[in-house]
């Protein structure tokens, strides 16, 4: 079942200079994507970052998915 990524992923101003990071958390999606971007499993992530849930890591790929399908005129 896909994950929706707005429920896991929140950014403020106030926090981490407004880059998005999972909810509840100080840890940014780039962090996450680049683990996975470098290799790491979604297991091995979790054991770093023991807070983190494999939903939440699934939610992180989905953020990239839908900026990668958003359309800009050039």
């Amino acid at each position: 079942m896909p994950v929706e990524w707005k429920h896991h992923i929140v950014s403020d101003p106030e926090i981490l200079r407004g880059k998005p990071r999972l909810k509840g958390t100080r840890i940014p999606v780039g962090l996450v994507l680049g683990y996975l971007a470098a290799g790491k499993t979604a297991d091995e992530i979790v054991a770093e970052f023991p807070d983190l849930t494999h939903e939440q890591i699934a939610a992180c790929l989905d953020y990239a998915r839908e900026l990668a399908e958003f359309e800009s005129l050039v």
